[in-house]
């Protein structure tokens, strides 16, 4: 028998998906870009910001999810080029 009820009080929001790390691959991916492509930003500042420990490069699902949404523009008249 199926019910709407939840099966536990786990389904609250997402937030530690949002703030979980993931490395550059998953990152590019999230950004529909490749991954030499946000290897770039990071050597021009460009890009969004990293966590790095090592060897290991590490982005958080929100700050990426914030880059990209300051990056939004309604029409081409609105966007200046830097």
């Amino acid at each position: 028998m199926l019910t709407n009820e939840p099966a536990n009080d786990n389904n609250g929001p997402a937030t530690d998906f949002l703030d979980g790390f993931i490395d550059e691959i998953k990152a590019a991916d999230f950004l529909c870009q490749s991954v030499r492509t946000i290897q770039k930003w990071r050597v021009t500042g460009f890009g969004p910001k990293f966590y790095k420990s090592g060897r290991s490069v590490r982005y958080r699902r929100r700050e990426l999810l914030e880059w990209a949404e300051a990056r939004r523009y309604g029409n081409t008249s609105s966007y200046t080029a830097a």
